[in-house]
């Protein structure tokens, strides 16, 4: 099927009526609130955006010129993307897709648009928990499971030991002992794979600059993220994304 045709009038379209396509940004943010188990995120970042989630004037496109159609056009997407990122983030894979079919097949039994958009909550939601519960596995201490929710809730920060041991109420040096006896993994080994991984992530399906990664996760240099980044992947942030790109 040739588009180029179609391609450029549907862009001339877009640029007549003022289209502007949604924050990718922010979307790929409510992604890997997903991703990270950040439920209570992701329930309210999804509650704030719903009024304009198919409207066509916050950027996310019209799929579909029926409305039923168009919001189960983007539940499908949405689930491809999720599911993914979730299989990356340790979920298992035949748990990931199987829970994609579950949701695809309730919206195509969906009537209205407003179940579909109830459908699309739980979905992200569901993923969300499961991908909490997935991170604190085998972990019991609630100090431990406080402290990883705290983690991935601030990913964007130089978080310290000293500063994670005080908003628990605890000796710096206990606590580094006992989330490592939890976990397996120092405080900060645990931080920079999180950090890590995230950066993959962003590498792999955004358009961020890799200085807006850095920044975006707390380093306080291009350079020491992309020293960072080697270290733990044997390649430079660039080199990934050349790799990876796109792949899903």
């Amino acid at each position: 099927m040739h588009t180029d045709k179609k391609l450029d009038y549907r862009l001339f379209l877009q640029r007549e009526e003022k289209f502007v396509r949604a924050d990718y940004f922010a979307e790929f943010r409510q992604y890997n609130r997903i991703r990270n188990g950040d439920v209570e995120a992701v329930k309210e970042r999804f509650e704030k955006v719903r009024p304009h989630y198919l409207n066509g004037k916050d950027g996310r496109g019209v799929l579909s010129s029926d409305p039923l159609r168009n919001s189960i056009y983007h539940l499908v997407s949405s689930a491809a993307i999720i599911s993914r990122l979730c299989i990356d983030g340790g979920m298992d894979m035949n748990m990931a897709y199987t829970l994609s079919d579950i949701y695809i097949n309730e919206a195509d039994e969906a009537q209205t648009v407003d179940q579909v958009l109830d459908l699309i909550a739980t979905m992200q939601i569901d993923y969300a928990t499961r991908m909490r519960e997935l991170k604190k596995n085998n972990v019991i201490n609630f100090h431990v499971r406080r402290t990883i929710d705290n983690i991935y809730n601030n990913l964007n920060k130089p978080l310290t030991v000293k500063e994670l041991a005080d908003i628990e109420g605890l000796n710096p040096v206990y606590f580094s002992r006992l989330f490592a006896a939890e976990t397996g993994k120092k405080v900060g080994e645990f931080i920079s794979e999180a950090k890590i991984q995230t950066a993959k992530n962003m590498l792999r399906h955004a358009e961020y600059s890799i200085l807006e990664i850095a920044m975006s996760l707390g380093y306080s240099s291009q350079s020491a993220f992309s020293n960072a980044f080697k270290k733990q992947c044997g390649m430079t942030p660039k080199k990934y994304r050349d790799t990876n790109n796109g792949k899903l």
